[in-house]
């Protein structure tokens, strides 16, 4: 339960601390924000706790794939704000696309045998 509770401590400094970075200097933050932390933090705790190599190679593969339809979210969210919609409904509405494009990847890949 300790080892839990450090894990998700460490998950949510590095979240918040980049957050206050990104308040403070929107390069550095985005520069850190696309770091793949979150990855490296999970290819840690499941090394640590399985040693199983072959599942870290399998996540990231699977990062991968994941990675091109999450880009959907960056185009759409500032094009929606440069349009003059709130931040609210540009977030939902990148969201939304960003969800569609997540479901066309996985029926794409499937479609050549890939299954993640």
């Amino acid at each position: 339960m300790l080892y839990t509770a450090v894990k998700v401590a460490i998950t949510a400094v590095l979240v918040v601390a980049i957050s206050e970075i990104g308040k403070r200097s929107s390069a550095l933050g985005a520069i850190l924000a696309s770091l793949p932390i979150t990855s490296l933090l999970a290819f840690i705790w499941i090394y640590a706790e399985t040693g199983d190599t072959a599942k870290i190679a399998t996540l990231s593969a699977s990062i991968f794939w994941y990675v091109l339809p999450s880009l959907v979210l960056f185009v759409a969210l500032p094009l929606l704000i440069g349009q003059g919609y709130g931040f609210w409904l540009s977030l939902a509405v990148a969201a939304a696309l960003t969800f569609a494009a997540y479901l066309a990847m996985t029926w794409t890949l499937g479609r050549f045998g890939i299954v993640l």
